[in-house]
């Protein structure tokens, strides 16, 4: 490994080729990463039925066939992104591929919904190994000028998972069967994983001792945050089991906070959570995808219960907002090149904010889909502004050595985001309707998605912390060398920052 990538600069070379790995290449393979782990994330959202059907799920399984990924994914980021900075994230990123390969087979294979639910966590511990490498090996191939242009592809092609998730979860469980959701991301990683082989660089964070203190308390608050609103919905919020282990959780959070200000190599360095643009970008991520997800998992059972449209018709129904990432978001990653992340993080949630709103009055006033299509595509444009600006915000905002720590952060945040948006927004259907019938479901699915419109403008009131319009870049420092004085020239680093 050359001494480049001992520091965690961008100046390596491909094992193969001994010259800087093309950056189109990198974003493919990278976005393609990306794409695998939200697409299934949100594939099984209009494949519920068929899954209920098929192996006999009671709709508390079948909750856990969506959250046992979600949970797994969020306990293990931050640990799983220190752990790739130490092996390198290049084979962090392999290996999660290929463990995300295995979890998705035996997904396919389950013959029954426990087998299938353990599965699922599996395929969230792997994406947590895959997420923060694959987002920290594209920033770092990426100038610093062209940022927010990369992520605004990488927003783009990693939310064409939005676009596909019901839409492929719906006619798959349609046309063929509810296993080929999982079965389709074997072929594909196994194209990818020679070519990543070939093309993709080393890179590693640190060469610290690792604080096992701090991976245990990252796990477990993690673990115990998203448990409790996983079951918020079904045990309630004044359950021992809920209001026990999110006391735990918060405990345990302030503990690793503790460990991470006084531990001489931290996980998480604590002046990095003071930088306005990481703390910006991760606030407002965190509402985003907490309204986001909220609204993909009850607009897909809105639209097949209180609509009466079959799976695959749910699906192509989320076109008109799901779509917009596609086209929206390279546009606005360009421009957050030029005018900064705050303008399209605040705008871009507004818009999403105004979109649920409109779709929530429309529910109430038990409208049908036309009278919505609109409001689907502005809120869709919302998002699509606010997502690549937050990423570059967050990204940005680190030193290279510390890149994987900051991915690892920031799909944390993405993950407890949307377990607690569908935990929100369930307590707001149950209370203000039910699955009694098609017009409860309609009462229930307005007052959730008017919640989920004020989680979106919360963040755009978060989004003024981010950066504005960007200065021009200063001259870059010199590579900070291995060993004893790593940690202060990181400090250093994220003072610059």
């Amino acid at each position: 490994m050359t001494a480049s990538a001992a520091t965690g600069s961008p100046m390596t070379t491909s094992a193969a080729t001994g010259r800087p790995p093309a950056l189109r290449w990198v974003l493919v393979l990278t976005a393609v990463a990306g794409l695998i782990v939200a697409l299934d994330q949100l594939v099984v959202a209009t494949a519920l039925n068929t899954i209920r059907q098929d192996l006999g799920a009671s709709m508390a399984e079948l909750e856990w066939t969506v959250n046992a990924f979600g949970l797994g994914f969020a306990a293990l980021l931050i640990p799983a992104a220190e752990f790739g900075d130490r092996i390198g994230r290049k084979r962090a990123y392999l290996s999660g591929l290929l463990l995300f390969a295995a979890a998705s087979a035996a997904c396919a294979l389950a013959p029954t919904t426990g087998v299938l639910i353990a599965a699922r966590a599996v395929q969230g511990a792997a994406a947590a190994l895959l997420s923060p490498a694959a987002l920290a090996l594209l920033t770092e191939a990426t100038p610093p000028r062209r940022r927010g242009a990369v992520m605004g592809v990488y927003a783009a092609v990693t939310g064409l998972a939005v676009v596909g998730g019901p839409l492929v979860g719906g006619a798959v469980a349609e046309g063929l069967a509810w296993q080929w959701i999982f079965w389709i991301n074997v072929p594909v990683i196994a194209v990818v994983v020679p070519v990543a082989r070939r093309v993709l660089t080393e890179h590693t964070g640190r060469p610290a001792a690792p604080d096992f203190p701090g991976i245990v308390l990252a796990a477990g608050s993690m673990f115990a945050l998203v448990w409790a609103l996983v079951r918020s919905g079904s045990a309630g919020w004044e359950s021992a089991e809920v209001l026990g282990t999110l006391v735990a959780g918060v405990i345990t959070l302030a503990a690793f906070a503790v460990r991470q200000a006084t531990a001489a190599h931290p996980m998480l360095p604590t002046r990095l959570l003071r930088q306005p643009a990481f703390a910006a970008g991760n606030l407002s991520t965190l509402l985003l995808t907490a309204s986001l997800f909220g609204t993909v998992f009850f607009l897909a059972q809105y639209l097949q219960v209180g609509l009466g449209h079959s799976p695959l018709g749910a699906g192509l129904r989320f076109l008109p907002w799901t779509a917009t990432l596609f086209f929206v978001a390279p546009v606005a990653g360009r421009l957050q090149d030029r005018i900064g992340p705050r303008t399209l993080i605040c705008a871009g949630l507004f818009l999403q904010g105004a979109g649920l709103l409109w779709i929530g009055v429309n529910a109430h006033q038990h409208q049908g889909y036309g009278a919505s299509v609109a409001a689907l595509v502005l809120s869709g444009v919302g998002t699509s502004m606010a997502l690549p600006a937050q990423q570059t915000a967050v990204m940005t905002a680190v030193p290279p050595a510390l890149m994987g720590k900051a991915a690892g952060t920031f799909n944390t945040v993405r993950q407890l985001g949307g377990a607690l948006g569908i935990a929100v927004m369930a307590a707001v259907f149950g209370a203000v309707g039910g699955e009694e019938s098609p017009l409860a479901f309609a009462e229930g699915f307005s007052g959730a998605v008017i919640v989920a419109a004020a989680l979106a403008f919360t963040g755009a009131a978060c989004g003024l912390l981010a950066p504005g319009r960007p200065r021009p870049a200063a001259p870059a420092p010199p590579a900070a060398p291995v060993g004893d004085g790593t940690d202060r020239a990181v400090e250093e680093e994220l003072g610059a920052h």
